[in-house]
């Protein structure tokens, strides 16, 4: 587990494509029961560690996660993500060129809970979000381009199904389109960072996640 940011209120994590933030039907320990026993050790508490859970990422997503150290903060941030004060950018690795170089996307997304998969329309359907997203080409090799993502709505797999859409699923992402999974098993899509004002201290935080050093993000170290 690899923490990124850390002061009296706040925590934040490197998540791996391999981890999951919050338990699930897996079993798997998640991130948040890790967090509170390596606080537990650092600061030697004999008794119960809070660690608040402030928002999720797919367990196929890598990148940086935000958790709360107390109930102060975890109220102010759940209220910040609810209002969109937090930016959060991602990157992502896909195979085909976007249409554009930079373009901002809007869709309506219907989640569909048996299948765990988002479908994308053009015009509003009963049901269904709408999604907002701006992209840009930052980089690319001879046969991959990184994208950075601005997200403006936080929907169901919104980055994965908004880009499959445009014709360029995320490099590993089978569920999107894409044509081969990657050896890890998880998908080239990295929260990148994250930007706010600290809901105590009122200071501009910036949190930048370093890359994976693996797979094809070694492209683009």
């Amino acid at each position: 587990m690899e923490v990124i940011y850390e002061d009296n209120h706040i925590i934040a994590v490197n998540k791996t494509c391999s981890e999951i933030v919050q338990g699930d039907k897996t079993g798997d320990t998640p991130l948040s029961e890790l967090l509170k026993e390596w606080l537990k050790e650092k600061y030697q508490k004999p008794g119960n560690v809070f660690v608040g859970v402030t928002h999720r990422l797919d367990r196929p997503v890598s990148g940086v996660v935000l958790f709360a150290k107390t109930t102060k903060a975890l109220s102010r941030l759940n209220d910040m993500f609810r209002l969109g004060k937090i930016k959060k950018t991602y990157w992502a690795i896909v195979k085909n060129p976007p249409p554009k170089e930079e373009d901002e996307l809007t869709h309506w997304l219907s989640r569909n809970e048996q299948q765990n998969k988002s479908y994308v329309y053009t015009e509003e359907r009963p049901q269904s979000k709408q999604a907002i997203l701006h992209y840009r080409l930052i980089a690319h090799s001879d046969t991959y381009y990184l994208l950075e993502i601005d997200l403006k709505t936080g929907r169901h797999h919104q980055i994965r199904s908004q880009l499959s859409e445009i014709g360029c699923p995320i490099q590993g992402d089978l569920k999107y389109g894409a044509r081969r999974s990657n050896p890890d098993g998880g998908i080239c899509l990295h929260a990148r960072s994250v930007g706010f004002i600290h809901p105590v201290s009122k200071e501009a935080i910036q949190i930048v996640a370093p890359l994976p050093q693996s797979g094809l993000w070694k492209c683009f170290i």
